[in-house]
């Protein structure tokens, strides 16, 4: 078995496909429903960053807690490794993430930042490990 998808459910996701495509540089790879869908997937390499409407999310019947900026970040982070975390931190923040934390080096040899992204999910900006800039 491998991990094949991260969902994150979001108000709109055309407007989440927007804000990952210029806070992080992702592209959309596919979308479901056109521009303003409920459904969009972001080239991200072998798994598949997502993100689903929250009203598709409804229609499944299953209770959810629902993201929002003003709350605190959901329990769960999306991490994109990047050779210039800085520069990936400056970009992110310049294209409307909310900065949770500087870039730092950590013990095991990596560079962390975190940031939170248009609907409050907290994505960390980091370093491979063994590999602190």
């Amino acid at each position: 078995m491998k991990l094949g998808y991260i969902i994150l459910y979001v108000p709109k996701v055309a407007d989440a496909v927007a804000f990952y495509e210029k806070a992080f540089g992702m592209t959309c790879r596919f979308r479901h429903g056109g521009e303003e869908g409920d459904y969009a997937e972001m080239q991200t390499g072998e798994t598949v960053l997502a993100f689903a409407s929250e009203t598709l999310a409804d229609s499944h019947g299953f209770a959810y807690r629902k993201t929002s900026v003003s709350g605190d970040a959901p329990s769960i982070e999306i991490a994109l490794v990047s050779e210039d975390v800085a520069g990936a931190f400056d970009t992110a923040i310049t294209a409307g993430a909310i900065a949770v934390s500087q870039p730092a080096g950590k013990p095991w040899g990596q560079t962390v930042s975190y940031v939170r992204d248009n609907n409050g999910y907290l994505v960390e900006i980091c370093s491979p490990v063994g590999a602190a800039d």
